[in-house]
């Protein structure tokens, strides 16, 4: 007896609204992310139960590294542009359109102003290796402000409600935290954010 044979078909599944729908979402998750600036050195911040969230805009990040450097910058440019105009007008510092095109993209400012021309001058990757052993002084000059005051008071001129946010090392030694908020205090900045990390483990305690 002859085997019937069953006549197999083709499943077609028609993929195109599936398509559709997935660039939807990647135009979405694309315009709606906000894209974090890489920081000059990595910094393991202390963990806290503090839920308060740090504003994303208008916002001088102050960052300290475990061996007591600083760091600063914001994440607009134009402010960053702003507070450049100012620094090199006061301290009479020449830079030229190559120069400030790096300021720009670097992420923070941590050289001095003796230092920042050339620093500016390196290659991109030798700048993140540069940056690694430099940082804003804190020490006054001529008995007035430090540089790291300067740049403050340049980012308070640049946008007046502009938020102070402190990132430290959660080996950090307290008394170079402690410089840094004598250093803000003596500017009548007295209200700043520390940014930590959500510990949670004990939030769930």
């Amino acid at each position: 007896m002859a085997k019937i044979k069953i006549q197999k078909k083709d499943i077609w599944i028609d993929m195109t609204p599936m398509s559709d729908v997935m660039t939807l979402l990647l135009c979405f998750f694309m315009l709606t992310s906000t894209f974090l600036t890489p920081e000059p050195v990595s910094v393991n911040a202390p963990n806290s139960v503090s839920e308060v969230k740090i504003p994303e805009q208008d916002v001088l990040n102050i960052l300290v590294t475990p061996e007591g450097k600083v760091f600063c910058g914001t994440e607009n440019k134009n402010n960053m542009q702003a507070m450049l105009d100012v620094m090199t007008d006061k301290f009479g510092v020449s830079l030229n359109a190559k120069q400030v095109k790096a300021f720009r993209e670097d992420a923070m400012v941590g050289a001095s102003m003796s230092q920042l021309a050339q620093y500016l001058n390196l290659d991109q990757e030798k700048m993140a290796e540069a940056i690694q052993k430099l940082g804003l002084p804190l020490d006054s000059i001529n008995g007035g402000k430090s540089e790291f005051q300067e740049w403050v008071s340049a980012a308070r001129d640049a946008n007046p409600d502009i938020k102070l946010a402190i990132k430290c090392d959660s080996k950090t030694p307290y008394t170079a935290i402690k410089k840094l908020m004598s250093e803000l205090q003596d500017m009548n900045e007295n209200r700043f954010q520390l940014i930590t990390n959500l510990d949670v483990k004990r939030l769930n305690e």
